[in-house]
């Protein structure tokens, strides 16, 4: 009996037990439901707050059925809770929710590479659990949020937003970081002291902000630190010695910075270091020995800097090194020769130096040399012929130094060479024979040396040559006929000894744009097969002894705009239509046997009395030119009155006719009328002058007059309205009529400057001022019409543009300014750089309207153009206007091609640049030669991802990267830090070239 009870007792345990696990068991059930179904409205909400055009989240449903775990960029934890979200680069757009920030469990998220924006939410840093967090390259503005932290954080990386303010003083307390990323925004102040207490961090990158202070000497501390990137910014001060306690460094790299004092020795401490960046700072001092103690270095960038003395022989020690860069200092003394035992040097670049001595004999014999660049020091010697041992060397660069002796033979058989700039030296002796048949090489430079010989007795097969320069040189025999050269685009074999004739088979050079054989020896005519060289811009023959007539087939080249034919033996008639080719705007014909009548239009119209003289034959109707007038003939009697009789005869049969072109110009030619037009605004006396040939033969006064109607208005600025017009003779040309609306503000040369102009501007990239209209109550322009669209239109998204669409508008734009600036003297102002004054054509070729344009000292008016295109220095106080003013709106307008962002508009709108006054702003501190695509215009981001592999892309990325660089050099707050528009011009070029044998992850000099 007692058995049964206790047995009884026993059961009743067991099953007390039995329902207690199962209660438990049913509530962690119930408990994990109701967190599933918790963080399900939590990333429902964080979906319906965002923008998902390409539908990665259509498996993100409210629906209970469903696995969260099994949404697209979601892991699970115990496929229960939401432990990881990776949504990165999926082109999603809008605020984030502070609900994402709830999830109870989430460790990682990761949102990088999106269109995001907004400010990142106050509670980000309130959720225990995360562990790393990656808001990269988005949108997102206003400060870093400065309220809680996260002890378990290891990751946080917010580089390449807009954010901007300081760092939080409690950065300190994220005691696990690991890894911390800042770069690419516009944070500002000093970097706050708790920061550098953060012992556990590996990477540290504050690159590309606007942080001004020292680096402290407590950097010691962190001495888990692997990588720092405290690059473009304003930090000041000196490089703590303490640096050299961070001994488990890999990558150092403080460029752009304003750093100065020496390099401290104890970064000789550093033995794990394996990349060191220090250029674009104001070091000086010498390269401290211990720095070559450093026997892991693979690259060293000291360039652009004022350190000095020798570069030591010890530098044999960096068995490892791949890069060094040392260009832009005050360095002396002799190339190393322990340079030559590198053996794994690729790039070396001493340039703009003080250094002399030979280049040592064996460099690149035992190492793979790829660029070499030594240019503008005072080096004297050789060339060594074992430069180009290892096969690979593409880019050889020795230009402005005093060398001497024979180019090496062994450079023929160097099949790698892409770029050779050997000018302005010392060198003599012949080409080598194979020289001229290298298949990669695509510009050469050796002009300006002591070369002689023979180049016409052999094979020229250079399928890539793009650029030939051979001026200045000793060389004889005929010209070189360049076979297979079809991309050439500048050839120039000027100042030398050639003689024979102008081989016809450069006519078939259908890429050329330059050609300069002046002053030679050569003979014979000029053949007529160079017409078919439509690109051909310059086109100088001068000092030779060419004979025969100008061929009247130049008359045809589309985009000739110099042409030169002085000192020659050149006879017969000036070919009348070569007056009527729009594009030339100089000519020289000085100096020949021409004789006849000079023509009276295009680049003729009041041409320099030097460009004619010395043709005795010659006679012009222009006093301006120097020539004695035309006399002409005597007639008979009868023949007048025969002549009479047919006249009056034609009057009568055709009196309609003839009073139509009675109120036609000829070109040049000032007609007074009377006119009581009330429709125009004007009555008494009128005149109208016209620049163009064509124009003149077609437009009529009341052609001009009829245009001024409501429905023609195509733009109204402040002080003119322009209209469409249309001629109403046969051919219905179309031009545009600018009518002046305030003629009293302008100055009394206003009308003498138009004229001016009129006659002088002839560039392809320039809309043509063809007449102007005046009276007493008003004054007229009237130009060209262009059939396109303005570049605003284009950036707007009306044209669907390109890289090498822009890079084509980009460049005509920049030689139109040039043209303005260089060739027309005085120079001419555009005033106002803006897209809405580049029209683009159907070819996509550039056309600028000047509008008023200003010449060089006249006084600037504020009123006369937008504030958001005008130069800081003429906001501030009236002064100027000068070319640098140009070369500013110039550099905006680049940031405009390359960003897709209009200035004018974005200063309207914070949402576009977030917390900038302006655009120049924005791009100065969103620029990063490492993330191109937080600045590159978004409806090119789909074809030229970073993460591209096509080798075309990357050439496209590189030249996006350099110009910008560039426009943000013209954009200077100081003119004198401006560049002029040739420099520019040059470093588009340049650009362009480098960007095409870069190689990925170094950097190249601007000089070569």
């Amino acid at each position: 009996m007692a058995k049964s009870g206790v047995e009884s007792t026993t059961g009743a345990i067991y099953l007390v037990l039995v329902l207690v696990l199962v209660l438990i068991f049913t509530s962690d059930v119930a408990l994990n439901l109701a967190n599933a179904e918790d963080e399900m409205e939590l990333l429902i909400a964080f979906k319906s707050s965002i923008r998902d055009p390409l539908r990665f989240l259509t498996t993100w449903t409210n629906n209970s059925s469903t696995n969260i775990c099994s949404w697209h960029g979601i892991s699970c934890l115990n496929s229960t809770h939401v432990s990881s979200i990776d949504l990165s680069a999926k082109n999603i757009s809008g605020a984030i929710p502070p609900q994402l920030f709830h999830l109870p469990f989430i460790t990682t998220i990761n949102l990088s590479g999106n269109e995001l924006r907004g400010e990142i939410p106050t509670e980000t840093f309130s959720c225990p659990s995360l562990k790393h967090l990656n808001l990269s390259n988005n949108n997102f503005t206003g400060s870093i949020p400065r309220r809680g932290f996260i002890a378990g954080l290891e990751t946080l990386d917010l580089s390449n937003n807009m954010l901007t303010g300081e760092i939080p003083g409690n950065i300190g307390q994220f005691a696990a970081l690991e890894v911390l990323d800042f770069g690419g925004n516009v944070l500002s102040g000093e970097i706050p002291f708790s920061l550098w207490n953060l012992s556990n961090l590996v990477v540290l990158t504050l690159a590309s902000n606007q942080f001004i202070g020292e680096i402290p000497s407590v950097i010691g501390r962190m001495r888990s630190l692997k990588w720092i990137y405290l690059g473009y910014n304003n930090l000041s001060g000196e490089i703590p010695k303490e640096i050299g306690y961070l001994t488990s460094l890999n990558h150092l790299d403080l460029v752009y910075n304003n750093l100065t004092g020496e390099i401290p020795s104890s970064i000789g401490n550093l033995s794990n270091l394996q990349y060191l960046f220090l250029y674009q700072n104001r070091l000086t001092g010498s390269i401290p020995p211990s720095l070559f103690d450093l026997r892991n270095l693979i690259s060293i960038d000291l360039s652009d800097n004022y350190l000095s003395g020798d570069i030591p022989e010890v530098i044999f020690q960096l068995k490892k090194l791949e890069v060094l860069h040392l260009f832009s200092n005050n360095f002396s003394g002799r190339i190393p020769k322990a340079l030559s035992y590198l053996p794994k040097l690729q790039v070396l670049q001493l340039w703009s130096n003080r250094l002399y001595g030979e280049i040592p004999q064996d460099l690149g014999k035992l190492s793979n040399l790829t660029v070499l660049d030594l240019s503008t020091n005072n080096l004297t010697g050789k060339i060594p012929s074992s430069l180009c041992e290892s096969r690979r060397l593409f880019k050889l660069i020795l230009f402005s130094n005093s060398l001497t002796g024979e180019i090496p033979r062994s450079l023929s058989y160097c099949k790698s060479l892409q770029r050779i700039r050997i000018q302005n030296n010392r060198l003599s002796g012949q080409l080598p024979m194979d020289f001229t048949r290298l298949p990669l090489v695509y510009y050469i430079d050796a002009s300006r040396n002591r070369l002689s010989g023979r180049i016409d007795q052999r094979e020229w097969h250079m399928p890539a040559l793009e650029m030939l320069n051979l001026a200045k040189n000793e060389f004889t025999g005929n010209l070189p006929v360049l076979v297979g050269s079809d991309k050439l685009e500048n050839l120039d074999m000027s100042e030398n000894n050639f003689s024979g004739s102008v081989p016809p088979s450069y006519g078939r050079l259908s890429e050329l744009m330059l050609l300069n054989i002046g002053n030679n020896q050569l003979t014979g005519l000029i053949p007529e097969q160079l017409s078919s060289c439509k690109k051909l811009v310059n086109l100088d023959l001068s000092r030779n002894q060419l004979t025969g007539p100008i061929p009247v087939a130049l008359s045809t080249m589309p985009v000739l705009g110099d042409l030169d034919l002085s000192q020659n033996l050149l006879s017969g008639e000036i070919p009348p239509n070569l007056g009527q080719v729009e594009s030339l705007v100089q000519i020289n014909i000085s100096h020949n046997q021409f004789h006849g009548e000079l023509p009276s239009t295009g680049a003729f119209v009041a041409i320099n009395a030097s460009a004619v003289t010395g043709n005795d034959r010659l006679c012009s109707g222009d006093a301006v030119s120097g020539l004695p007038p035309c006399k002409r003939a005597d007639k008979p009697v009868w023949w007048f009155f025969v002549t009479s009789l047919l006249v009056v005869l034609t009057v009568l049969a055709l009196s309609i006719i003839f009073f139509v072109f009675i109120r036609r110009r000829n070109k040049l030619q000032t007609n007074q009328m009377d006119s009581d037009d009330e429709e125009a605004n004007v009555n008494g006396v009128a005149t109208i002058q016209f620049f163009d040939a064509k124009a003149s033969k077609s437009i009529t006064v009341d052609d001009i007059l009829c245009s001024i109607k409501e429905e023609n208005i195509i733009y109204k600025a402040r002080n003119s309205i322009s209209y469409k017009g249309k001629s109403s003779s046969m051919n219905g040309l179309h031009f545009v009529v600018k009518l002046l609306t305030d003629t009293s503000s302008l100055d009394s040369n206003f009308w003498s400057e138009m004229a001016e102009l009129g006659r002088r501007v002839r560039h392809p990239s320039v809309v043509k001022l063809i007449a102007i209209y005046r009276s007493e109550k008003g004054g007229i322009l009237i130009h060209e019409w262009i059939d396109g669209l303005d570049l605003s239109e284009g950036l707007g998204g009306m044209m669907m543009m390109n890289w090498e669409r822009r890079r084509k508008i980009l460049f005509g734009i920049a030689n139109a300014v040039k043209y303005l600036h260089v060739r027309c003297s005085p120079s001419v102002l555009v005033g106002e750089l803006s897209p809405k004054k580049v029209i683009i054509d159907g070819k996509d070729e550039p056309r600028l309207r000047l509008g008023v344009a200003q010449l060089v000292g006249r006084e600037f008016n504020m009123g006369s153009f937008s504030s958001a295109y005008v130069a800081p220095e003429l906001k501030e106080n009236k002064a100027e206007m000068t070319e640098k003013s140009d070369i500013y709106g110039f550099g905006v307008l680049v940031i405009e091609i390359l960003t897709g962002k209009d200035r004018a508009s974005a200063a309207d709108s914070s949402s576009v640049l977030g917390v900038h006054d302006n655009i120049v702003d924005w791009a100065r501190y969103c620029y990063s030669e490492c993330h191109l695509e937080t600045w590159m215009d978004s409806t090119m981001k789909g074809h030229y991802s970073s993460s591209s592999s096509s080798s075309r892309n990357k050439y496209h990325q590189n030249e996006m990267v350099e110009m910008m660089g560039i426009a943000l050099q013209c954009t200077a707050m100081d003119p004198a830090e401006r560049p002029c528009i040739s420099d520019v011009v040059l470093a588009l070029d340049r650009a362009v070239q480098r960007s095409r044998s870069c190689i990925s992850g170094l950097k190249f000099s601007v000089a070569s």
